[in-house]
């Protein structure tokens, strides 16, 4: 366990590149990533997407381009984009958000994955990523990600990926004119060198067969590590 003795916080995250073998994690620009983002999103398909969004439904691509904007101005949002590796195209987004530099906690959410990103590493290389940053670069202690309790796909991918569940905050937020209980989890330092060698089993060549299936399973992993480490 960390010696929080000397304790001086973290740095606030700040928008950053991450390359990996399949995905690019890269500061969303508008004039740069803005058209390209919308057709990786779906277009005007991007609103049964983003269900569980809390704001309204977008009415086209200028209305989403001044929703990112309002929640980088006002909430401090750092929207980064997905790129594919190997077509180039931009197949998703996140976003580092409620950044709590004193406290080394900080939250991944407004996550978007185009179909593109559907049955393959990409999601899963760029969320390593992602974690990676925050807790090796940064330093951070806590990595959150929230969603509503409604949303079994959500709540299926943080448990993929080594989020631990915590419980349901009841009434938490008002998401569409509707009251959504949401569900938290979060990986914390002391997790992450396990879940890190997780990831990168899991994204070896090797556990990949010729058609580019895995091999084993992300949470069979983790799960085989646990049991080495008690062993």
């Amino acid at each position: 366990m960390r010696d929080l003795t000397n304790f001086k916080g973290c740095p606030a995250p700040k928008p950053v590149t991450l390359k990996g073998r399949f995905v690019t994690v890269e500061p969303y620009r508008r004039a740069e990533h803005l058209e390209a983002l919308w057709d990786g999103l779906g277009g005007m398909g991007i609103n049964p997407l983003l269900l569980y969004f809390a704001q309204d439904d977008f009415s086209g691509i200028d209305d989403f381009a001044n929703w990112l904007e309002t929640v980088y101005t006002k909430s401090g949002w750092l929207t980064h984009i997905f790129r594919d590796n190997a077509t180039g195209k931009i197949v998703g987004m996140a976003n580092y958000m409620r950044a709590d530099p004193a406290n080394g906690v900080v939250e991944i959410g407004g996550v978007a994955h185009g179909v593109e990103m559907k049955r393959s590493p990409l999601s899963t290389e760029a969320h390593y990523l992602m974690a990676k940053h925050v807790f090796e670069d940064l330093g951070y202690r806590r990595y959150e990600w929230k969603c509503d309790n409604k949303n079994e796909a959500s709540k299926t991918t943080a448990a993929r990926y080594g989020f631990s569940f915590e419980g349901v905050f009841r009434q938490h937020m008002i998401s569409k004119h509707r009251n959504r209980d949401t569900a938290w989890f979060s990986m914390i330092d002391a997790e992450w060198p396990m879940i890190n060698d997780a990831f990168e089993a899991w994204l070896s060549p090797g556990n990949f067969d010729a058609e580019g299936n895995q091999v084993r399973r992300l949470q069979d992993i983790r799960a085989d590590l646990e049991k080495e480490r008690l062993a």
